[in-house]
Order: structure tokens, then C-alpha cells, then sequence
């Protein structure tokens, strides 16, 4: 039976699952364990959870007791689910036996592969796939009737998303998550400037990396500012969008871009309150969100095409470039005009793209002379999900 308040996710396991082991890896309250409890566990012959303090302790002394339980049950050519791998990276080596000797697929999720490469462990090789869980995506929550004010209060993590109290729930992700677990990663003898970080790197969400900035503004080194910009990579916490390079025509910003996993986690380590639609904030917010969209899609589909940003040494951008395919502006107007898609205009000159999308407020999809097409964002998202906006080569 399916928990009350559960949303069903696109993420699309079944048929990766029925070809081999998958990872699935994600930050915490992505709704990992919920989708296994509510969409797997039917077809889960044995389901460990080392958050259970006493199971990880025994894993951790003896990695050869998963071996045990599965002899002692007689399992083989089946599933098994063990949640939070991290915690007792050991069994890897037992998963490794397991998948060659009994032909046995796993469901292996965690928080953190970063712990895994830093304690050296077998991770499987080519034996398992690699998933990434996102917060709620737009195809899930199409039908809840949320608005972007909502996503905005209570970004998309599940448990945000339902609650009657986002503000609390988001604050306390924070305050046991963020500022304990990943601080944990590796920045445990400088929480308070961790903090600090935190705070600075989401007031630069969606801006160019500049270490020597945020290293001066927190008060250490810039050194320490890398360090801890991986820390939040690797824990999937947030992600760099790279410049895109191929121009022919103007000179490009090398500089990647930063963006948190999670729109309303951000905002929360801001300690902002949601804005207003005729505050300039309101569009960095709805950037984030389309940001947050491109980016699941392209994990969920496992497209193999890059996501990047364009912008001059003139400051002439382009919000995100799809692969050398499509490039999308995103702007909060709902009448738009040249000086809209000025980027979009100076990027056709470059001659990259193939497809050249606004996406704003308009009520209506339309397309200019120019080739660049307006786009409702509920349209383009609608159309992102469906397939078409960015459609596999082989189908072309």
C-alpha cells in the first residue's frame, strides 16, 4: 500500500533494473526510500537499511553477514535493496560475489559517492548503472496545481513540497542536514565558516564562481572555498554549469556557474523570504527552477548531451545551452520583446544551435521570423518531459 501523501516518480528504474544492478544516489529526502517502499518493494526479496543504527554496526564488523542472509534464504536471481551503501562501504566487495556467483541485481542508494571513492572500495565496475534522484520534477506535480510561489516557499523536496509548514521543514534540512552531515564531509573544525559558506554560495547561485571572492567574504582560504564546493558537488548538493566554448564569433567567460539541487533549500540558506513577482529575485528563482527541470531530464533520460551557459566577455548570455542543440533564455516577462531574446539573437550569429527557445510568462506559444521560439513555461516543460524539445540523434 502506498503511503498517503506519496507522489509517483518518473525516475524509471523498472527497466534499468531488469538489465542489471543500478546505484541510485541522490541528497537526503529526495524520496529515495520512499520510491523503493512504494514502487519496488514488491518485487524486493531482501531490503537492508544501514540508517538502522545496529544492522550498520554489523555490517561494518562483519561485510561477509549480507552473504550469510542471502545463503540462509536460498536467494538468487532476484533483487535486493540496500539503502545508505555509504555507511558500510564494505559490502560492495559482498555485492561485487553476489551479482557474479547468484546472478542477484541490487538497488544500492546513497547521499554521498564521495565517501565510497575515498575509502578505495570496489564500486562495481560496469556491473551497475548510475542513477541520480532529484527533488520533484515538473510531470509529477503537474496536476497538484502548485504555482511557482509555492515552488518558490517550499522548493521541491517532497517532504517540503506537502507539508503545511514549508518554512519549518526546509529550516530544519538545513539545520540536521547541511550544517551536520555535509559538514561531516570534510569542514567539521571550521562549522561556523562552513555556515558562512553555505550562505555566500547560495547568494551566488546562478552567478560565476569566484573562489577568491567567497574565500574573503568567509575568511579563509581560497583553497578551503574548492574544497568545500566539491564537498557540495560530490554530496550532490549542487551543481556547475560550465561555459560553453564552442563559439566561433566572441570572446566567453571560462567560468562555471553554481546552482543548489534545490530551489527552496537555497532560498533557506539565503534566509530570504520567497519574492515578490516584480522583484528581481523572482527571475534568479524561476532560472533556478528551469535549471532544476533541464538538469533532472537530462540524469532521468541519461542523455549523454551536456548542459552549459553562454555568455560574452560584453555580457551579451544565453541561460542554458543544451549540447550544440538548443538554446533556452528564461525570463519572468509576459509580453516579450527584442530586448528579451538579445542573447538568443546574438547567439544565432555563432551558428551552434539548432532550436532557439524564450521561456517567459506569455500565454501563448509563438514563433518569431527569426526562428527563436516564445514558449509559456508550462508549455516548454510540458513539451521538455514529452520529448519535444530535445529528442534522441538516433530519432532524427
Amino acid at each position: 500500500m502506498k503511503d498517503k501523501q506519496y507522489i509517483n516518480r518518473v525516475i524509471g528504474l523498472d527497466e534499468k533494473l531488469a538489465r542489471k544492478s543500478q546505484f541510485l544516489i541522490g541528497p537526503r529526502q529526495t524520496g529515495k526510500t520512499s520510491y523503493i517502499r512504494n514502487e519496488v518493494k514488491e518485487t524486493v526479496s531482501l531490503s537492508w537499511n544501514l540508517l538502522e543504527r545496529r544492522l550498520q554496526m554489523q555490517a561494518l564488523a562483519d561485510p561477509g553477514l549480507l552473504r550469510q542472509t542471502v545463503e540462509e534464504r536460498g536467494l538468487r536471481d532476484c533483487l535486493i535493496v540496500i539503502d545508505e551503501i555509504q555507511k558500510a562501504p564494505q559490502l560492495l566487495e559482498e555485492v561485487h560475489a553476489l551479482i557474479e556467483e547468484r546472478n542477484i541485481r541490487f538497488l544500492l542508494t546513497g547521499s554521498s559517492a564521495r565517501k565510497l571513492r575515498q575509502g578505495g572500495v570496489n564500486l562495481l565496475g560496469g556491473r551497475a548503472g548510475r542513477v541520480i534522484m532529484h527533488p520533484l520534477v515538473f510531470p509529477e506535480i503537474r496536476h497538484t496545481g502548485f504555482t511557482l510561489e509555492h515552488v518558490f516557499l517550499s522548493g521541491l523536496l517532497p517532504a517540503a513540497f506537502l507539508s503545511d509548514a514549508p518554512q519549518q521543514a526546509l529550516g530544519d534540512y538545513v539545520d540536521v542536514y547541511l550544517t551536520e552531515e555535509i559538514q561531516a564531509e570534510g569542514a567539521s573544525r571550521k562549522l561556523a565558516q562552513f555556515v558562512r559558506f553555505l550562505e555566500i554560495a547560495a547568494l551566488s547561485s546562478g552567478q560565476l564562481l569566484n573562489y577568491t571572492n567567497i574565500a574573503n567574504d568567509v575568511g579563509i582560504s581560497r583553497q578551503t572555498v574548492a574544497d568545500w564546493y566539491r564537498i557540495l558537488l560530490d554530496t550532490l548538493i549542487g551543481y556547475e554549469l560550465p561555459s560553453f566554448q564552442k563559439g566561433r564569433k566572441r570572446k566567453t567567460y571560462g567560468m562555471p556557474r553554481f546552482y543548489f539541487f534545490d530551489v527552496g533549500v537555497a532560498r533557506i540558506l539565503k534566509n530570504t523570504a520567497p519574492p515578490d513577482r516584480n522583484q528581481t529575485e523572482y527571475g534568479e528563482f524561476f532560472e533556478h527552477y528551469v535549471f532544476m527541470e533541464l538538469r533532472a531530464y537530462l540524469d532521468y533520460t541519461q542523455s549523454r548531451e551536456a548542459l552549459s551557459y553562454w555568455r560574452t566577455t560584453s555580457d551579451i548570455e544565453v541561460d542554458f545551452v543544451i549540447g550544440e542543440m538548443i538554446a533556452i533564455e528564461v525570463k519572468t516577462t509576459r509580453k516579450t520583446d527584442a530586448r528579451d531574446y538579445r542573447g538568443l539573437t546574438a547567439f544565432m550569429e555563432e551558428g551552434d544551435c539548432e532550436r532557439y527557445i524564450l521561456v517567459c510568462m506569455e500565454e501563448q506559444p509563438r514563433k518569431l521570423e527569426s526562428g527563436i521560439e516564445i514558449m509559456p513555461w508550462k508549455y516548454f516543460l510540458d513539451s521538455l518531459w514529452s520529448g519535444g524539445i530535445l529528442r534522441n540523434r538516433s530519432d532524427t
